[in-house]
């Protein structure tokens, strides 16, 4: 629709011709039946008339009142009293009782053959040649991730999955997800996440501006509608403005919506001053003799550089690990429906999705049985203030975390060869676990933006600029 001549001034209801496009259709609407009209007020098509008497008088101006009594009379002789019905009591859902799961034994991982790179601190951002960053845009973004305008109910938002105080995340073990949907998996967090090159735990988005596309408009997320959103946002002064310094544009425009917050996620929730990266600048006092320690035992014994190596902590590539899984999704039959409608969405077929049970990880986006259980290796930067861990938030600490890989990981088609029996005793555990609190830093904490326009306007745009 958005196509059409004359869309961005549309004030009235155009009725039949938004169906035929032809002119003579223009404001001709289908006549309602009459039947029950005492029970069914207000009337017309945009329910302008209160009563049936202004209803009349509007039809029949040429009638006398005693005649418009009569009509009136009339029309409520072909409406029936009333008949009140007990609603039905609704249906509960059953969780369906899983299966075990597939033995192992699927395609490996090939071993190790290469080096690692080296723990660093980390650099600059990088930022797409398509959408540089600029101070306009970023403030635009701000607003836009704090406003819930920017959803299908106006209700949901950004930082419903992303609270700023709750790490980024939203500190449960799975995502609570959309009004009336809970989701089967955990909300990763925003940290840091400009550096990733494939965001979520199965790597099905590119960029922070795809990840904003799904977050925006999936049913599972926001359930948004790009056409709705760009309305809405079109009404408020304020952000004709915004949009017009950050890119020129008229009014509005969806895309820019995702160029704008992936633009603040590129300046905000980033953390580069750890102590680990005082550490790496040369600041040698900026670990404990602790942390020290824990850091040869990160690059060496523990074996953790294998799977996060590198400035973010992390290979960016994909493995299974055999993480528990959360009892959530064992009772709460919503979590089996948000899963089982990922499976149809992704385009696995019939027989599997029937069955699905398990979070398969990368397999929903290659869908090869090589990839089931693979999951996102996630940064390791400001973990302190991430917590829960793992795909499914099945892991409440650091300590448990350090203990399941200690015994190797759990087990699960096509584990990694990378885990193996750590065997660390528990001076060297804990000495781990201060290398590994050391890569957090300060709590990022943004403060909640003033809303943009408290109330929408029809002034929002000139007529013609669109």
């Amino acid at each position: 629709m958005s196509g059409l001549d004359g869309y961005a001034e549309l004030k009235d209801d155009p009725g039949l011709y938004a169906v035929t496009k032809e002119e003579k259709d223009r404001g001709k609407f289908i006549t309602p039946s009459l039947r029950e009209v005492g029970d069914t007020a207000p009337y017309m098509h945009n329910g302008v008339f209160k009563t049936l008497e202004e209803a009349v008088a509007f039809e029949g101006p040429a009638l006398t009142p005693e005649e418009r009594s009569d009509v009136v009379a009339f029309l409520r002789a072909l409406s029936s009293p009333k008949e009140i019905l007990d609603p039905p009591a609704r249906l509960p859902y059953a969780a369906r009782p899983r299966r075990p799961k597939p033995p192992t034994g699927f395609a490996q991982e090939p071993a190790d053959t290469e080096s690692f790179p080296p723990l660093a601190a980390l650099g600059p951002v990088p930022v797409p040649s398509d959408n540089p960053v600029t101070e306009a845009k970023a403030e635009l973004g701000k607003k836009l991730f704090f406003d819930q305008r920017v959803s299908g109910n106006a209700e949901t938002y950004c930082i419903t999955c992303h609270e700023p105080g709750l790490g980024w995340g939203d500190a449960a073990a799975l995502s609570e997800g959309y009004e009336g949907i809970l989701h089967w998996r955990n909300a990763q967090t925003l940290l840091n996440a400009a550096y990733y090159r494939k965001l979520n735990w199965d790597g099905n988005s590119p960029s922070l501006e795809e990840q904003a596309r799904s977050a925006i408009l999936s049913n599972l997320s926001g359930n948004g509608d790009a056409v709705m959103i760009e309305e809405r946002l079109a009404e408020v002064p304020e952000y004709v403005e915004r949009f017009r310094a950050a890119f020129g544009t008229k009014r509005p425009r969806f895309e820019g919506v995702l160029k704008a917050i992936a633009t603040f996620l590129r300046t905000g929730p980033i953390s580069v001053n750890t102590p680990f990266d005082r550490f790496a600048r040369g600041e040698t006092s900026a670990l404990s003799d602790a942390a020290k320690r824990g850091k040869s035992l990160f690059e060496g014994k523990a074996g953790c550089i294998r799977c996060h190596n590198g400035a973010l902590v992390s290979d960016q590539g994909f493995h299974a690990t055999g993480v528990p899984e959360n009892p959530q999704m064992e009772e709460d039959p919503l979590r089996q429906i948000a899963a089982r409608y990922v499976h149809v969405a992704r385009g696995v077929s019939e027989e599997i999705y029937r069955k699905a049970e398990y979070d398969p990880g990368l397999f929903l986006v290659t869908l090869r049985e090589e990839d089931r259980g693979k999951f996102r290796t996630p940064s390791l930067r400001e973990l302190t203030h991430t917590a829960p861990y793992m795909h499914n938030g099945s892991i409440e600490t650091l300590e448990q975390v350090v203990d399941f890989y200690n015994r190797g990981g759990g087990e699960t088609p096509n584990k990694s060869p990378k885990l193996r029996p750590l065997g660390l005793n528990p001076a060297e555990k804990s000495d781990l676990i201060a290398f590994l609190r050391s890569l957090s830093g300060k709590e990022i904490i943004i403060e909640t933006p003033i809303e943009a326009g408290e109330h929408y306007t029809t002034t929002g745009y000139a007529p013609g600029e669109h």
